[in-house]
């Protein structure tokens, strides 16, 4: 009991300074999940905190909950005309963009680093998704307000594309540890998996999006209530839809649009409430990330990081965002800035957990290299968002009162 609330001071201790420390990033413009990584880390082992912790599967098990909430409440801010905007080239995005950025980064850093092909593409397969999470918090800490239904590519890109690199992960962590070969024969033998993480996601998404919003409009209850209620159905719905074989991120993401799309009351209180859980969800899984991180051991992989986020920012994103967006007739200009904001947030971090836990030949070293990739991209692109939207001339000018995509509807 007394380890346990110890436990409870430290984490309560970490979140109310990192929320308290807030208004400087503003001020400097910086991300606010960036704070939270280095608080996490300053008060890890080589920091003033001194605290050890080493633990990869808890880390992983809180993280998995924590991402869940997070796509849950990305999926209630999603509404049927976000959807219709941007359905296609955002599926385009996740599905083709994700493999095309994986393979181009996979492919250069073999090339340039002395490493297996193997853990080449598997380092790829790790960055190769983007952090819902990290784009629109920044969005919405500069007030930046886009134009040509760009919000709405980034958001739906952003929610499905998660699958897509815990598959392409999975994948190639049985591949590496394993020692199988890298030839077509493999990858297909990995198809039916594929197949079934995302038909099993997308139908449980669906069935558990419609009965959550029937018993909200059909049960009578508190009206305090009704949001946890739907917090409760959308872990119940992840883990369900894990131990049938499908994507548990998928099916929350698309029970959450279902939700908000089919709820006829209670609509802002639940969206309100799930809104603080995902910032509280996203700033305990950068804490916890944080701690991860040994600094000392950081150190010697920062030159592999710097060539991973350098091919990742400056060649595969773009490039795998132009061929995904040009059969659309997308202009240059939204292409760039798509290109671009690509930021890299929890998702990657969070998985280079899974080849660091299994049996395989990877150590946190592993881990390491990604957390460089992801605090690259954080620092170079999250402090340049704004930058870039202006001088590629996309951000929307607002039109008295209405509501624009990136705005929370107002009560």
């Amino acid at each position: 009991m007394e380890s346990l609330e110890i436990l409870l001071i430290f984490v309560s201790f970490l979140f109310l300074i990192g929320c308290l420390l807030t208004p400087i990033a503003e001020r400097l413009g910086a991300p606010f999940l960036l704070l939270f990584l280095f608080v996490g880390m300053l008060m890890g082992e080589n920091g003033i905190g001194g605290v050890s912790f080493n633990d990869f599967n808890l880390a992983y098990e809180v993280g998995s909950i924590a991402l869940a909430l997070v796509l849950f409440s990305g999926g209630l801010d999603t509404t049927r005309d976000t959807f219709r905007k941007a359905a296609a080239p955002a599926i385009v995005l996740a599905i083709f963009g994700v493999l095309a950025t994986a393979g181009i980064v996979g492919g250069l850093i073999f090339l340039i680093f002395d490493l297996p092909l193997q853990i080449c593409l598997l380092l790829g397969a790790v960055v190769g998704s983007t952090d819902a999470a990290a784009t629109f918090l920044l969005l919405r800490q500069r007030n930046i307000q886009l134009k040509d239904g760009l919000g709405e590519t980034l958001m739906v890109e952003a929610g499905i594309n998660d699958p897509m690199a815990i598959f392409l992960t999975i994948t190639m962590v049985a591949i590496v540890d394993n020692e199988l070969p890298l030839d077509i024969a493999t990858f297909i033998s990995f198809l039916p998996e594929l197949g079934r993480q995302l038909g099993y996601g997308l139908v449980a998404g669906i069935i558990g999006g419609v009965l959550i919003a029937f018993f909200i409009n059909r049960v009578r209850m508190p009206v305090s209530l009704f949001a946890p209620f739907a917090m409760a159905s959308a872990l119940l719905l992840f883990n369900l839809t894990a131990l049938l074989g499908g994507s548990g991120f998928l099916a929350v993401f698309i029970a959450g649009a279902l939700l908000r799309d089919r709820m006829t009351h209670q609509t802002e209180r639940v969206r309100q409430f799930h809104d603080g859980i995902s910032w509280i969800s996203q700033i305990v899984l950068f804490l916890i990330l944080g701690l991860l991180v040994t600094p000392k051991e950081l150190i010697a992989q920062i030159p592999l990081g710097l060539g991973i986020a350098a091919v990742l920012i400056f060649i595969a994103r773009p490039i795998a965002t132009s061929l995904s967006l040009t059969p659309f007739r997308i202009g240059w200009r939204q292409q760039a800035f798509i290109g671009w904001v690509g930021l890299r947030g929890a998702v990657p971090i969070f998985l280079a957990i899974i080849p660091v836990i299994s049996p395989g030949p990877l150590s946190s070293g592993f881990f390491d290299v990604v957390f460089v990739v992801v605090i690259v991209s954080l620092i170079l692109q999250g402090w340049t968002i704004s930058l870039a939207a202006r001088w590629l001339g996309l951000i929307a000018e607002p039109e008295g009162e209405a509501e624009l995509p990136l705005e929370k509807p107002k009560d």
